[in-house]
């Protein structure tokens, strides 16, 4: 079989492919995410475009200098067309929140595989994601309890746990919400003989 290569230090994309079986490598990409956004944000790309183009640069990066199929993800947050990035502090992660709070917005995810230093495959995502009106009792409390632990979303929020709590509604896929859309990629996995079809 084909190894298989995560170009992320995401803990819930590893998760996900290890609850799924897949047995994979880890390599960081080192790529350089920010300039990649302010270059296309210089190019009026939208939230979308650039998760699949941050995605596409850590695959590539990674399968220049490993062998097998090397997966790149990444995820965008678009709230009313203003991209989000991942909040530097647990008091900014609280004004993200405040100002999601009942509203909707999309997540976008950028799915490539790459191999050899050439894309083979991609996949692109997005979910919308509605917010209830919580209370500031509750915000707080949902911080106290998480902590930094929200600082590792771009939404500040997990909804595998209890950032669920936070919301009044979701479309889309559920796995691509959590940053690895899961089953397009186990498809394409089999496909090409990586995993057990």
């Amino acid at each position: 079989m084909k190894p298989v290569v995560l170009a992320s230090q995401s803990q819930s994309r590893a998760a996900l492919l290890s609850a799924a079986g897949v047995v994979f490598s880890k390599v960081s990409s080192g790529v350089d995410e920010d300039a990649i956004k302010q270059r296309m944000l210089a190019e009026c790309a939208g939230p979308k475009a650039i998760a699949e183009a941050l995605g596409e640069a850590k695959a590539v990066a990674v399968s220049n200098k490993t062998t097998g199929l090397v997966i790149g993800a990444d995820q965008t947050l678009d709230l009313a067309g203003e991209l989000f990035d991942k909040a530097a502090n647990v008091d900014e992660a609280r004004q993200r929140l405040v100002a999601m709070r009942g509203r909707t917005h999309q997540l976008h995810g950028g799915l490539v595989v790459a191999e050899e230093g050439r894309v083979v495959w991609r996949h692109a995502e997005s979910s919308t994601l509605t917010m209830r009106d919580f209370s500031d009792a509750f915000l707080d409390a949902y911080l106290a309890r998480h902590g930094q632990a929200v600082l590792s979303s771009v939404g500040c929020y997990h909804l595998e746990g209890a950032g669920a709590q936070l919301f009044e509604r979701i479309e889309g896929d559920y796995f691509a919400i959590l940053g690895l859309p899961l089953l397009p990629l186990l498809a394409f996995l089999r496909e090409q003989g990586a995993i057990a079809s």
